[in-house]
């Protein structure tokens, strides 16, 4: 009875059983459906989190160098140096950047399929993991300066021209569309074998200077601007005029200058006449409106007769930036500068550029009596009384100069960019423009006037400030 009794329940209960075991299946396959999209969703926010450092990266990077004719190899080469290939067995589809219309934002994007673990199971064998970044390009606060080789040689292949081109390519960098921008201020010190501080500021001469002669010594022309090197040390510092005046630059006239009549042309080149001979366009002292920049560069040209002395065109840099000159360069400059070094959030710059070697240059048309053209030291053995006899003697220590207000002004914070232009610079030239730089990569040799394009737009982007905006 017992067996008839139980017969009809384990129809029941094996009833029951197939109906516990469909249901236990679809759990199970539920769980596994869940567990499954954990798993890969997991995997797949590691790809995410790690694609979007990559992208960062490489926007960052993108962005320093947005000038630069191929922005998407340089995002490229970055966003794969943060995130290697096959990571978590996912496979990158692309990786763009682009550039908005003022090189101002820059976008990066990367995408990349992440084949799925456990949810292939369920028809689905792949995911698709993206990232994004936009790279604002934020001009920093900053009193900016480009020293400039203003000398004869700049005449070949095009070189002023391209230096020109360049200065005012990175000149259109930092202010972009706009003729000011907050906190940026930018000086010009073009420089021959001297620097012209401008005809206006003879209040910076000595009150004994042959300048005040009556009848000057100019006659029947007028004083350019070119002062002479101090003595003593003060050809490599930021003493000011008040403390140390200047004197005026006058070629006299000699056998290898014979004038009158004056010839101060800048086509006459070695040929020219005049007291002004060798004596480049003006300093511009830090002003506002890229306007006035621009056409300070556009007057540069290249002047010739006696020699390269990028030190003095240096040390008139640091004098453009330097605190101890403030309210001293007069209009256009605003009166409040140059600031001072530590002012928050603000960086002074100087960019030295020469397409040569230091030197004491000696017409080969003319036989002047010292063995060189005259320059801010006057002729060669006139140079520390003639301590430096010797062409070679005389550069080596010319660069000994440059090589010592170079740490002086880094000593003070100020960031040098350094530029070796052509194929002239000779290897020490080159290593002492290298050392000269703030840092090894801000050191640039040119040897064509496409490097030179290149260098300035790479410096554009390092004196641009960078921030992720998503």
């Amino acid at each position: 009875m017992l067996m008839l009794s139980l017969r009809p329940w384990r129809h029941i209960f094996s009833d029951c059983g197939a109906s516990v075991s469909l249901i236990s299946a679809a759990a199970v396959m539920s769980l596994l459906a869940v567990a499954g999209l954990s798993i890969d969703s997991a995997l797949a926010f590691l790809v995410q989190a790690r694609m979007s450092k990559a992208v960062d990266a490489a926007g960052l990077a993108a962005a320093r160098n947005a000038l630069t004719d191929d922005v998407n190899a340089e995002a490229q080469k970055f966003f794969y140096a943060n995130f290697p290939n096959g990571y978590l067995g996912s496979t990158v589809t692309n990786v763009s950047a682009v550039a908005d219309a003022d090189n101002r934002v820059i976008t990066v994007a990367a995408e990349a399929t992440l084949p799925t673990r456990i949810m292939h199971l369920f028809g689905s064998s792949s995911l698709t993991v993206g990232a994004r970044a936009l790279i604002e390009r934020q001009t920093r606060g900053m009193e900016l300066v480009l020293v400039m080789d203003n000398t004869g040689s700049m005449r070949s292949g095009g070189m002023i021209t391209a230096m020109k081109n360049a200065a005012a390519d990175l000149v259109n960098i930092v202010y972009g569309d706009e003729e000011t921008a907050e906190h940026l201020y930018v000086g010009l010190v073009p420089y021959t074998a001297m620097v012209n501080i401008g005809s206006g500021r003879s209040d910076w001469l000595d009150p004994n200077d042959q300048l005040f002669d009556v009848p000057g010594p100019f006659e029947p022309t007028a004083w350019k601007g070119c002062v002479r090197a101090r003595s003593g040390g003060l050809d490599e510092d930021d003493t000011t005029p008040g403390i140390a005046p200047f004197n005026s630059f006058l070629y006299q006239a000699d056998v290898d200058n014979v004038w009158p009549p004056i010839d101060d042309r800048n086509d006459a080149q070695n040929d020219g006449t005049g007291p002004n001979l060798g004596c480049g366009p003006a300093i511009t002292p830090l002003v506002a409106e890229k306007s006035t920049v621009l056409a300070a560069i556009d007057e540069m040209l290249p002047w010739h007769r006696g020699g390269t002395t990028g030190n003095l065109g240096l040390v008139w840099g640091w004098r453009v930036v330097s605190p101890a000159w403030r309210g001293l360069w007069g209009l256009p400059s605003p009166p409040a500068l140059p600031l001072d070094y530590d002012t928050p959030l603000m960086d002074k710059v100087v960019i030295l550029l020469t397409d040569g070697d230091n030197q004491f240059y000696k017409w080969p048309g003319a036989n002047g009596p010292d063995g060189s053209d005259d320059t801010a030291y006057g002729r060669l053995l006139q140079f520390d009384n003639g301590a430096y006899p010797t062409l070679a003697l005389a550069r080596d220590e010319l660069d000994g100069r440059l090589a010592r207000t170079c740490q002086a002004m880094k000593a003070q914070g100020i960031l040098l960019y350094t530029i070796t232009f052509g194929s002239t610079p000779n290897s020490g030239t080159q290593a002492l423009y290298r050392n000269c730089a703030s840092k090894p990569e801000f050191y640039f040799h040119s040897p064509s006037n496409d490097d030179l394009a290149a260098a300035f737009r790479t410096i554009g982007g390092h004196l641009s400030n960078l921030r992720i905006m998503e």
